[in-house]
């Protein structure tokens, strides 16, 4: 990326010793990494109805909102206490694929690595998806796919951009966003309550073909009860998606992080439970219905609460598509941290550990933004079809994160130790069972996809370790070994004499070689006698040999040439030069032969090769250079 472009998009360099500097307090700390979890508020209660009314009889399918939202308020407070331990437990953060590899073992660890990869993958195409939804139940465009897609791919941009700019000065500039969402959910509560106690709630208008083919459902049947809702609550506990961010990114808070990062961590949970209760109560009243491409059920209750068309009805549509979009700022926050994290352990590339100039993990942010792209095209930014892929990975490290804390206890045996360990159980239990649900009821829907691909992830883990390994085997040296002086033959290759090659020639004569030639490769009588004359020309001290290629191949009769060359010596350097003149304009060296270019990528392979580029700089015409 040309020096200027990336400047203006990201700003200066950041010096390493600035760190401490672009640390996060607690209220932009709270918008980065809450947000995802806060949004879940606007979605996880429709996707809870969605599941209800295509198994339950209208309107009675709204009776189930309330105790399945406070069973998940239940399970949020168990997980938010377990992550809190976690915090303290391990300030430097990972969260579960910390607690995994330093309770349960490797491969528990790059289990809950790949499932929290695929989960803040998930966190923005569900995150980002569910904001153009919003928009588009408030401006009307949910049926233009092309719009959708575009819009959210936008998006995905935006956010690489903001997060590629620094973690404090992405915080700062997303904070406001998220402020505003919880502000107009504040509202939108308290109207929504107001005219509930005063008695001027009134249900949403339902068309009665839409009632009738709810309707048509039927009561849940005594066998299937059990099972139907244990689903409709998997789908709706996804508002806990989100909740171990701020175990990931410990490290992110000022001194003292471990209580800073605490503290945040209860401060979400405040606004999580509040939201889907609150939430949950008012559609339980309200009963709106989900229609598939239609109006989000937040857009029915802002419009039943505030009026369709009002400036509040507007501002709690712009809130929820803020606060949607901005949930991929966690994700951003995390992913490149924790794909460092394994990036240290060998297990992912270890330029995915190098912070960018900005001190964050740029590889990292680029990583993930293009697989949320590849998720948003590939499933048309269709929540309800992302969701079933969405829940596996959350569930999945919440349970190693809280079994591996089970251990710790265990092991550790910390004051109030006991407490800790039963609420730690109650939870991998709970959490569990949510995933086995999730996998078994949604499997042929989507849930499929990440069971496969989680597998996927941790034997891709287990192979780019293995290649680390492997390489600091072979490149290991024993005590005391040393390398004996070894030959080196170099040679120049030219086409005709040009004042790069005459440079390129300088400049192997000035490495003081045991032998140096120039090598040319002609295809015909003519050619030959044209470098011989110029040869002679120059009075060109070097030897010169032709290699004969009647069908003008050149790698080919180069790359024999040398492997002549290397059997005649066996310990034994080959250095070859390859001038090559720079231009003006980068679109000049288009117009030119890219035989350098190739002749480079064919030897670096080559072992006991080593090839060199000279650049010849070309002055402009009518220079004096």
């Amino acid at each position: 990326m040309p020096s200027g472009f990336k400047r203006f998009l990201v700003g200066k360099p950041i010096a390493s010793s600035e760190e401490h500097h672009q640390r996060l307090g607690k209220p932009t700390a709270l918008a980065v990494f809450a947000s995802d979890a806060v949004s879940s508020t606007a979605y996880a209660i429709e996707e809870m109805l969605l599941v209800l009314l295509l198994a339950v009889a209208f309107p009675t399918s709204h009776s189930y909102l309330v105790p399945l939202a406070v069973a998940a308020v239940v399970l949020l407070v168990l997980v938010g206490t377990s992550y809190s331990q976690t915090i303290h437990a391990y300030p430097d953060g990972g969260g579960a694929y910390v607690v995994s590899r330093e309770n349960i073992g490797a491969n528990a660890s790059l289990v809950a690595g790949a499932a929290l990869l695929v989960d803040y993958t998930l966190t923005v195409a569900v995150s980002i998806s569910s904001g153009v939804l919003a928009i588009g139940s408030a401006f009307d465009f949910n049926d233009d796919i092309t719009l959708r897609v575009g819009l959210a791919l936008f998006f995905v941009a935006m956010m690489a951009v903001g997060n590629l700019r620094g973690l404090k000065e992405s915080g700062k500039l997303f904070a406001v966003p998220t402020y505003f969402y919880v502000t107009m959910l504040a509202l939108f509560l308290g109207a929504g309550f107001f005219k509930l106690f005063t008695g001027s709630l009134h249900e949403i208008h339902t068309s009665a073909e839409l009632a009738r083919h709810y309707a048509e459902n039927g009561k849940l049947m005594a066998g299937a009860s059990v099972f139907v809702l244990l689903r409709a609550f998997s789908s709706g506990a996804v508002v806990l998606s989100g909740v171990e961010a701020i175990s990931n990114g410990v490290p992110a808070f000022r001194k003292p992080e471990s209580r800073n990062a605490s503290q945040t961590l209860f401060m979400m949970a405040a606004i999580l439970g509040v939201g889907t209760l609150g939430i949950s109560t008012l559609a339980h009243h309200l009963k709106p219905v989900v229609e598939h491409g239609g109006e989000t059920v937040m857009s029915q209750m802002a419009a039943a609460i505030f009026g369709s068309g009002s400036l509040l009805y507007y501002g709690v549509q712009f809130g929820t598509f803020t606060i949607l979009i901005m949930a991929a700022n966690t994700a951003y926050a995390d992913f490149p941290r924790l794909s460092g994290l394994i990036a240290r352990d060998g297990y992912l590339p270890r330029q995915l550990a190098n912070r960018g100039d900005r001190l964050v993990f740029s590889n990292g942010i680029l990583m993930l933004s293009a697989m949320a792209a590849l998720l948003i095209v590939g499933f048309q930014a269709d929540v309800s079809a992302l969701i079933p892929l969405y829940a596996v990975g959350v569930f999945a490290g919440f349970s190693l994160s809280q079994f591996g804390m089970v251990r710790h206890h265990l092991s550790e045996r910390e004051p109030n130790w006991r407490r800790g360990m039963v609420i730690n159980i109650v939870g991998c239990v709970a959490t569990s069972v949510v995933l086995g649900v999730v996998i078994y009821s949604k499997f042929t829907i989507g849930a499929w996809i990440p069971v496969v691909v989680i597998p996927l992830i941790v034997l891709g883990f287990r192979t780019i370790k293995k290649h680390y390994v492997e390489m600091d085997q072979r490149l290991a040296v024993a005590p005391l070994e040393k390398v004996s002086r070894r030959t080196n033959t170099v040679i120049v290759l030219v086409g005709k004499i040009t004042k790069g090659s005459l440079t390129a020639l300088a400049y192997a004569r000035s490495l003081n070689p045991d032998k140096l030639v120039a090598v040319t490769v002609v295809s015909n009588p003519e050619e030959q006698e044209r470098i011989n004359n110029q040869w002679e020309e120059h009075q060109i001290q070097v030897e010169l040999v032709s290699l004969y290629s009647p069908y003008r191949e050149l790698t080919r009769p180069i790359i024999n040439y040398i492997d002549d060359l290397d059997r005649q010596t066996i310990d034994d350097f080959i250095t070859v030069v390859v001038p090559e003149f720079t231009l003006d304009r980068w679109w000049h060296q288009l117009l030119h032969n890219q035989s350098a270019l190739v002749l480079r990528t064919r030897l670096r392979g080559r072992p006991n090769t080593v090839v060199t580029s000279v650049p010849f700089h070309v002055d402009p015409v009518g220079s004096t250079n």
